[in-house]
């Protein structure tokens, strides 16, 4: 399967076309209206909730983005889709996966990112290919986990697939790693299982081995995240075949 041609066509929003000081806040429906408007398309991220259903959120904590605290998949889907986006000026509440996409309805392609905590739980990633199957706009799915990429692969070849990398992770959202998961990750050791059709690579650790033969000698294209400012854009434009950014109009 070949990658959809507007995946390196458009620059790509980062959680939607958001902006805080105008009270438009990441992964809300504002944000998506936003980067549609523009013509983007749209980096998103998904959650498992309680009841093993799908929003569209970022963090595994509500603390951040919202007035609540305490974790997402304690919660209920009806309980935080009543939930109110922190500074948002519109209204916005966490969206479900389902409203998300309804509101979408195929007007801009969509960069879906399941996030994952890394331990074999494939809930989500079910329930998500689930959801896509009654969808008929354009978009593609990635992950960081090579597990969930490769049960996508597995369970819906269809849906074109992307891995998420780095060079460090060494955030807090990566806590769940061993050196050992690690290692995998950073040179592609699981290739043979999850065979993705692109790359989502750090934008300050390209170029590396990783990315760079995978465009060479895999003719994958590589998109970056995140870039936010002239010189990300620069590495950007050098060594990958699109970006994911933030902050700015490109």
């Amino acid at each position: 399967m070949s990658t959809p041609s507007w995946l390196v066509a458009k620059p790509i929003a980062h959680r939607g076309l958001h902006n805080k000081a105008e009270g438009v806040i990441e992964n809300t429906v504002s944000a998506a209206e936003a980067a549609i408007e523009r013509g983007f398309p749209i980096e998103l991220d998904v959650q498992l909730t309680a009841d093993n259903e799908a929003i569209v959120f970022h963090d595994f904590e509500l603390d951040r983005l919202t007035g609540q605290t305490g974790l997402v998949a304690e919660r209920r889907l009806s309980d935080l889709s009543a939930i109110a986006i922190a500074g948002a000026r519109r209204g916005d509440r966490i969206p479900a996966f389902t409203d998300y996409l309804a509101t979408i309805a195929g007007r801009t392609p969509l960069v879906i990112e399941v996030k994952s905590k890394f331990n074999g739980d494939m809930r989500l990633t079910k329930r998500v290919i689930e959801i896509l199957a009654d969808y008929g706009g354009p978009f593609v799915v990635k992950s960081f986990d090579p597990d969930i990429v490769a049960y996508v692969r597995a369970n819906a070849p269809n849906i074109t697939r992307g891995f998420i990398g780095e060079l460090e992770y060494a955030s807090k959202a990566d806590s769940f790693l061993t050196p050992e998961m690690k290692h995998r990750m950073v040179n592609l050791l699981h290739f043979s299982d999850t065979q993705p059709h692109f790359l989502s690579w750090r934008v300050k650790d390209i170029p590396c081995a990783s990315t760079h033969l995978s465009r060479i000698l895999g003719n994958l294209p590589v998109m970056t995240w995140t870039v936010r400012t002239p010189e990300d854009r620069a590495r950007a434009e050098k060594h990958a075949d699109q970006m994911v950014f933030e902050g700015f109009l490109p």
